[in-house]
């Protein structure tokens, strides 16, 4: 018997050689519904906690409506951290939650329509150590706020969720794995997955909102005779109309210096003053052009320590005295600030509360990036090039660019933001009509002419529209305080530099056809706002002009 027994144990041993022991020791699975339910996703219309479920309140169908309650309870027969050590058994805990978490699919009709590899920071790290089975509220009746929240919109409004559930019938059905990143990107095994039907009902729209709107007399542009694919308009108002474009206030399109579009929405008009955040900081770009051209500031190549005693700001460092006009303009100053790391201790949002932001961004310590050629968001650093304008032009920041720049293209009302010193803010939240944004797009399209007059200087334009981070695969490119954007249509590409704000506001200029497009909107920290903007013009406005 003996050699029986031990190749039994050999074969055990063979067996369970590569299985992998969890790393944490995870909650107990002591709930029926979940033993019934493992590796499943269960659909809900109704927020409801784990005791009080009951089998019936599992959906297999249901009519999907955005003002309702949209849930899903998770079961698994492990917790996450302990899937991430089967895919890394050389990490701690703390390592495996820093660098993975869920990895999401959204299957529409058998077609995978998004992905998500969830941010780390995603879910709370107790419940990612020992939690078995988890909700995530979708949709809120009570708006709930979650992180599941801002994932169903990135899939539906963001990532073509909401094409793919069209009116009429459709299978939804997610998948859920564990994601590992270290030198590569790890995918595990599906650990739950569940399908619902939707049902998605027809919207009731009038024709009067699909129809392209008139432009009106006395909007101060000439008004373009030129074609324009109403059809495709048509499509688009549907869709602002059904709300599967959200919170568009405003569309103007100009074609060779003419008024071809323009368009309102969501109680928008011609008159309102849109409040477009970030696009305001291509101003600065514009006035700093102007006052390098009327002689109060050298050029772009100098110095911080020509306007500032920096030895009397907190973390002095040589390397301070090197950050250039040029460097806050294209967003590689070098200074400890990125508005994309919420750590980061120059992040806008540690500056608003402040007194002084002058203070704030000269007392940051500096980074080991090489001044002019690492790029992060910086929004402090655009306040800063406020100050050195409102300190260099003459009668200050304000005064200098309604004579310089508003009054001669003939903007009369506008709002600015005001920095606790009441300064103009650079930052953004610039208000102007939609018609005037245009305008300060035009300028840069006519190389700084604007009746006839040579406002801005053409060289500056040629600067600011140069892509100074090539190097880059994340983004397309960037400026002078200008976004890179390149749109596409079949085998054309369209280049563009624009003006981009929170909410999904645009001021886009293109370099090589004679158009200039404005979208105002107030989609603000929505995850669709920007991809929504970039959609409506490939998709919709360029084929118009164009097709």
């Amino acid at each position: 018997m003996k050699p029986i027994i031990l190749f039994l144990l050999i074969l055990i041993s063979g067996l369970s050689f590569g299985q992998t022991s969890n790393i944490i020791e995870p909650d107990k699975i002591e709930t029926v519904v979940q033993r019934n339910h493992l590796k499943k996703i269960m659909f809900l219309d109704k927020a409801i906690s784990l005791e009080n479920i009951k089998e019936s309140d599992f959906l297999k169908t249901m009519t999907f409506q955005e003002d309702k309650d949209f849930d899903i309870r998770v079961f698994m027969n492990n917790s996450l951290v302990n899937y991430l050590h089967q895919l890394d058994q050389t990490l701690s805990v703390d390592e495996l939650l820093k660098r993975g978490n869920y990895q999401f699919n959204f299957i529409v009709d058998g077609k995978l329509i998004y992905t998500e590899n969830l941010n780390t920071g995603a879910g709370n790290p107790e419940s990612k150590k020992f939690k078995t089975n988890f909700r995530i509220p979708f949709l809120s009746s009570t708006n709930e706020d979650s992180w599941g929240r801002y994932l169903w919109m990135r899939f539906y409004l963001a990532n073509g969720g909401i094409d793919a559930l069209e009116t009429g019938n459709h299978t939804l059905k997610i998948e859920i794995k564990p994601y590992l990143k270290v030198s590569t990107l790890k995918i595990g095994n599906v650990i739950a997955q569940g399908e619902i039907q939707l049902i998605i009902p027809k919207k009731s729209i009038s024709e009067r909102q699909i129809a392209v709107q008139k432009i009106k007399p006395n909007s101060s542009w000439k008004v373009s005779e030129e074609k324009l694919n109403t059809e495709k308009i048509k499509a688009l108002n549907q869709k602002i109309a059904e709300n599967r474009f959200r919170d568009i206030t405003g569309i103007v399109v100009i074609k060779n210096e003419k008024l071809l579009l323009e368009e309102y929405f969501n109680g928008y008009t011609r008159d309102s003053l849109n409040d477009t955040r970030s696009v305001g900081k291509s101003f600065s770009s514009a006035l700093m052009g102007m006052a390098i051209k009327d002689g109060y500031i050298k050029n772009e190549n100098q110095s911080l320590k020509e306007f500032y005693d920096l030895k009397k700001f907190n973390n002095y460092a040589s390397k301070k005295d090197s950050v250039t006009i040029k460097s806050l303009l294209t967003m590689s100053s070098g200074f400890n600030g990125n508005d994309e790391d919420y750590d980061s201790p120059g992040n806008e949002e540690n500056m608003y509360p402040t007194e002084n932001w002058i203070k704030f961004v000269l007392d940051l310590p500096m980074t080991e990036n090489k001044i002019g050629k690492t790029w992060n968001y910086f929004t402090a650093g655009v306040v800063l090039t406020g100050d050195i304008l409102d300190k260099s032009v003459p009668k200050g920041l304000e005064k200098y660019a309604s004579q310089k720049l508003f009054q001669p293209l003939g903007i009369t009302n506008y709002k600015w933001q005001f920095t606790p010193q009441h300064k103009p803010s650079l930052a953004g939240g610039l208000r102007m009509k939609a018609l005037d944004f245009a305008k300060f797009g035009q300028l840069y399209k006519n190389n700084g002419i604007w009746n006839g007059k040579q406002i801005l200087d053409k060289n500056w334009i040629k600067k600011s529209f140069t892509n100074y981070f090539s190097d880059r695969k994340d983004f397309e490119g960037y400026g002078y305080l200008f976004w890179r954007k390149v749109y596409k249509i079949g085998n054309k590409e369209f280049e563009s530099y624009q003006s981009s704000g929170n909410g999904g506001n645009k001021i886009i200029i293109f370099t090589e056809i004679p158009v200039v497009i404005v979208i105002t909107a107030k989609a603000y920290n929505k995850p669709y706002a920007h991809s929504q903007a970039d959609k409506i013009v490939q998709d919709y406005l360029l084929p118009s002009v164009f097709e």
